[in-house]
């Protein structure tokens, strides 16, 4: 049996701490991520003037997760003016540049060069509409950014396009309940709704109710954050790897914390093992995945990956260990992730002598044997931790720049390597 320890979900993370920032009172959050993107958010807080004590999780092992208490102020943010970094976490970016175009400050944002060259423009066009000054230092629509909050001038109806990433529209949700005023967002696409939905419901765990109706998000005005004790769901992006393992080795996994039920949408990615041939159940609260047998993958169908995109990859990384074709669909905004996540997926695979078709929103790759070569994450974690399960099954695969897992699971090799 495969029982790996995975650190806290990193989008539930850096949305408990924004949230407990904004709302009245003292909150503790339970089992944070400990990684570079949640060190960024909680430096950039504590930039901004909140009072935050961080102390390790009882029971962590290898995986390092924190226990933060936050001295939230009721929607204000201390520091009037400062420059804040976002580094290339893109929850950070985009929230925070939200709650500032919300708040009564001025302030520059500055970035990592990966970060740079993600998306920004559909975000900032809300924000202008909103009544903040948003002024891009460098290129039109990125950053470095200058902001001068629109304070208590903000219009009652926002639109904004999530075609790129759902964050734009978590993030002005979040900054909507800070704002204690009566808003209206109206989203344009329907990209990321899993992750959406996860911000509406921490959003009323915290408080605040936000009326949804269509594509219609309504806040009334007369509820706040309010502070409390709130404890972080294990990260099932970092547990679908190991689930993945036990499918191409035909073993059984389990991960603490991962159940029926989770906020967060990854959930999808494990049932869809189901289609390779895994068998799942769920015992006392935990769900477990039997791979097939001698790891044997069954492939010949489609998959929509939408809604647990982070995950593309990952299903690419097991793809050739099936018997026919597998095509994954729905996931053209991974082009804008960390880096063009599918033109990553073709270049490593052909790299290893697998067969694959690049298509505009996927890709179908066609099952083989993978052969030892040099694979490159680009930077990016989820390319080199989806690629080191390919590596378990094919000896002599290195991967260059694995230490960029640390931007959201600093240990994965380390655990991997200790399930082997």
């Amino acid at each position: 049996m495969i029982r790996p320890e995975v650190p806290g979900s990193k989008s539930i993370t850096n949305r408990a701490l924004l949230l407990a920032a904004m709302a009245e009172g003292e909150s503790l959050i339970r089992g944070c991520l400990s990684s570079e993107d949640a060190k960024v958010f909680l430096e950039a807080l504590e930039t901004l003037g909140f009072e935050i004590v961080k102390t390790p999780s009882a029971g962590s092992r290898l995986v390092k997760n924190e226990d933060v208490k936050i001295l939230g102020r009721g929607g204000e943010i201390p520091v009037k003016a400062a420059e804040v970094y976002v580094g290339s976490a893109g929850t950070a970016a985009r929230f925070l540049v939200a709650m500032l175009a919300f708040s009564d400050g001025s302030y520059t944002v500055r970035s990592s060069g990966q970060m740079k060259k993600r998306p920004m423009a559909p975000l900032i066009e809300a924000l202008k509409a909103a009544g903040a000054e948003v002024e891009c230092l460098e290129e039109e629509g990125h950053f470095p950014l200058r902001i001068t909050g629109c304070g208590g001038r903000i219009r009652e109806e926002i639109r904004v396009r999530i075609d790129q990433s759902s964050q734009f529209l978590s993030a002005l949700l979040i900054a909507a309940a800070a704002s204690r005023r009566k808003l209206r967002i109206i989203r344009e696409g329907d990209h990321g709704l899993a992750y959406v939905d996860m911000t509406i419901r921490m959003l009323s765990s915290f408080g605040v109710k936000a009326e949804c109706s269509g594509a219609c998000y309504a806040f009334d005005g007369s509820a706040s954050l309010k502070g409390r004790e709130y404890r972080v769901e294990a990260d099932v992006s970092a547990a679908a790897y190991f689930y993945a393992l036990a499918a191409i080795l035909g073993k059984e996994a389990a991960v603490s914390g991962v159940h029926e039920g989770m906020l967060q949408g990854d959930t999808e990615f494990i049932r869809l093992l189901e289609k390779t041939g895994c068998e799942l159940r769920e015992e006392e609260g935990t769900l477990i995945l039997r791979g097939p047998e001698g790891g044997k993958l069954r492939g010949g169908f489609t998959a929509d990956m939408s809604r647990c995109s982070d995950q593309a990859l990952t299903l690419a990384a097991i793809a050739p260990f099936a018997d026919a074709p597998v095509r994954i669909t729905g996931i053209s905004h991974i082009r804008f992730q960390e880096c063009d996540r599918i033109a990553a997926i073709c270049k490593n695979l052909s790299a290893l002598g697998i067969e694959c078709r690049e298509e505009t929103d996927g890709v179908t790759i066609l099952p083989g044997t993978p052969h030892a070569a040099e694979v490159d994450s680009f930077g990016d974690h989820r390319v080199a931790m989806s690629f080191g399960l390919t590596a378990v099954r094919c000896p002599g695969i290195v991967i260059r720049d694995r230490e960029c897992c640390r931007k959201t699971f600093a240990e994965y090799f380390e655990v991997l390597d200790s399930l082997l």
